[in-house]
């Protein structure tokens, strides 16, 4: 599930955080922080999944409550529980890793019924759910759709929302750009990724390389790296763009099936979403020289990258 941005960020997080306590950090030791922030990440998305579903299966909670009313009106008896149903949902509601996690979480302590509540009447009142309930077929395409605006129009611009997930997740700050396409990218296909492998193998040997290299190799990565500094303010240089740096350069010579350009392109994203303004800039400019330099003395070598999957 998590992408290769998404890996870089969680190793850049890492980084910064041992940057931030201590120089002398053993690979070991940052191995365990980074595992601790994958598994932030990983139970923060689970339950992101979580309320999306509570709050489509709410609509027979509501269902129920007003059809037991003393004297029932009709509206009361005719609430439509379609979405209760949706195909979409029981596909993640079916899925045996889901309800594990779900378990194994205690997910269900964590809803805050009310906001649960609100969420859904909300939902009922927008004009794609009356749409939605009108329609009597299932399409996948509409499945999807109002799982989606569960999430991204009620849950993730709801002020009440944001402080229900922050007072239990700590990595929402770091997270909250990395869950948006997450969840979007499962509620595409939902059922067909287990929870509890969010993050490959494959992906995870990148993960771990790519922060052990930059702890082992940092002699190296600044030896190239602080000649290209003399045309900026060292005191305004921020210690998250040297890390991209590092581990910018890190890529251009320990990973080759890594493109250069890719690594370039990835890092002055990185830059501009993460640090400051002029971060991108500087990124850009120091990692595009180091690359010119060391491909003028033949130092990158790179094998087809056509048949990764990282």
């Amino acid at each position: 599930m998590i992408s290769r941005r998404n890996i870089r960020v969680k190793v850049m997080q890492t980084l910064y955080s041992i940057d931030s306590v201590s120089d002398n950090t053993h690979p070991a030791e940052a191995i365990s922080i980074l595992t601790k922030k994958i598994e932030l990440t990983r139970r923060l998305f689970s339950y992101l999944v979580y309320f999306i579903t509570e709050v489509a299966r709410y609509a027979e909670t509501d269902a129920r409550k007003k059809a037991s009313k003393h004297l029932p009106t009709a509206a009361d008896l005719n609430i439509s529980t379609k979405v209760a149903g949706n195909e979409h949902l029981w596909k993640i509601l079916d899925d045996s890793s889901f309800k594990s996690v779900v378990a194994e979480e205690k997910l269900s302590a964590i809803v805050d019924i009310e906001l649960l509540k609100k969420t859904y009447q909300q939902l009922v009142k927008t004009p794609e759910y009356e749409e939605y309930v009108e329609v009597q077929s299932r399409d996948k395409k509409n499945e999807k759709k109002i799982l989606e605006i569960i999430f991204n129009n009620l849950m993730l611009p709801n002020d009440d929302f944001i402080n229900h997930v922050e007072e239990y997740f700590i990595n929402w700050d770091d997270d909250a750009e990395m869950m948006q396409a997450l969840v979007l990218n499962y509620l595409g296909k939902p059922g067909v990724q287990s929870f509890h492998d969010i993050l490959s193998k494959e992906k995870w040997d990148f993960a771990r390389g790519l922060l052990t290299t930059v702890i082992e190799k940092a002699d190296q990565s600044l030896e190239l790296i602080k000649p290209k500094l003399k045309n900026w303010d060292a005191d305004r240089i921020a210690s998250l763009d040297m890390i991209l740096l590092q581990m910018g350069v890190c890529e251009f010579l320990y990973f080759e099936t890594i493109p250069t350009k890719v690594t370039i392109n990835e890092y002055i994203d990185l830059a501009k979403a993460y640090s400051t303004p002029q971060s991108g800039q500087f990124v850009n400019g120091l990692l595009d020289n180091i690359h010119k330099e060391l491909a003028a003395e033949n130092k990158i070598e790179k094998i087809s990258f056509r048949n990764s999957t990282l």
